[in-house]
């Protein structure tokens, strides 16, 4: 195995707040349902969905930043051991295939009112 891109990305929690408010429909273009709601149904926490952004650009970087990938071809979920990890489809998954991207590694945190995520691609 080699890695073949790392991205890193961060967001400052209050101003993707802001943009989630000011711009009905944004959540819905970038999460899929499952990032946006907890099992329970109760909506998650901005910090939460900032890291999950943070995650998804992290992940366009480590694949070259390229035009036309979709949001929501891209799925952050936690494991129940509490490791997150990616999900990918679509425009997201063939662009992974043509870089021959076999395994994905994702580190999400948030502290201080900025959250980052880390996301290496190894194939």
């Amino acid at each position: 195995m080699s890695i073949i891109g790392v991205g890193i990305d961060v967001a400052e929690i209050d101003r993707f707040r802001a943009a989630l408010e000011r711009t009905p429909g944004l959540a819905e273009r970038v999460f899929v349902e499952q990032e946006l709601y907890l099992s329970s149904g109760e909506r998650r926490g901005i910090a939460s969905l900032a890291a999950r952004f943070a995650a998804k650009e992290a992940l366009a970087k480590a694949l070259g930043a390229p035009a036309g990938l979709h949001w929501t071809d891209a799925e952050v979920y936690v494991e129940t051991s509490g490791q997150p990890r990616l999900r990918v489809k679509g425009t997201v998954a063939a662009r992974a295939a043509e870089l021959g991207v076999s395994s994905w590694h994702v580190s999400l945190s948030h502290d201080a009112g900025v959250a980052s995520a880390v996301v290496v691609a190894e194939g």
